[in-house]
């Protein structure tokens, strides 16, 4: 997967992403890079949400790597459940960190409209990275949430909110884990195209996305 054939897309949680959080920064140096834009920051709508970022996955041409963070996840959960882009193979993987359980007793009003949390497997690779200190969900649900959405998972000791507010500026460290995204996006690829060429092995005709059939 060449890095310059993929588009990232940066999904903010609640209240956006400030200049200095790290998806700031990781919009202006990653290529090909832009965020969602979402009507109300402060007051999120779950299918306004969901719509926007659906809106920009359609019209982002190639294949997108989706960047989350706290209610940005959720988003995306979300968004995989209900849209039919999402069974395409737009989306290459997504990163997800942080993310907010909206489930919580202590959650803020303003976010219990995106509850219950999607506990379906992502049909894409993912990468999930939460906190042993998050306010925003416990390393066990956290854990929990990676199981449910077949993500590889990683809890960072003491990283609170993983924001500007824990010391989480440009989070340089933090690319590990994209490169770690894009291994598996590359491992699944690799596995397709073995698959494929077993197929052809076999000499059966092929439909037009690439699944064998037999008469």
């Amino acid at each position: 997967m060449g890095i310059n054939q993929i588009h990232y897309l940066i999904v903010p949680g609640w209240h956006g992403s400030e200049e200095e959080h790290w998806q700031s920064h990781w919009e202006r140096s990653l290529p090909n890079a832009q965020r969602v834009q979402q009507k109300d920051w402060v007051n999120p709508d779950l299918t306004d949400w969901v719509d926007a970022l659906d809106q920009l996955i359609r019209h982002t041409p190639g294949q997108v790597i989706l960047v989350g963070h706290s209610l940005g996840c959720v988003t995306i959960a979300h968004w995989a459940q209900r849209s039919r882009t999402a069974q395409t193979g737009k989306v290459a993987g997504a990163l997800l960190v942080a993310p907010a359980d909206v489930e919580r007793a202590n959650c803020p009003d303003a976010l219990t409209g995106f509850a219950p949390i999607p506990m379906q497997s992502l049909p894409f690779p993912s990468v999930l990275v939460g906190s042993s200190n998050d306010s925003a969900a416990t390393a066990e649900r956290a854990h929990a949430l990676g199981r449910a959405w077949g993500s590889k998972v990683t809890i960072l000791a003491n990283a609170g909110h993983i924001n500007v507010k824990s010391g989480h500026g440009a989070w340089q460290s933090g690319y590990r884990y994209l490169y770690q995204l894009q291994t598996l996006i590359e491992r699944q690829n690799r596995a397709f195209q073995n698959l494929k060429e077993s197929w052809s092995f076999q000499g059966l005709p092929r439909s037009s996305y690439g699944y064998a059939v037999s008469y």
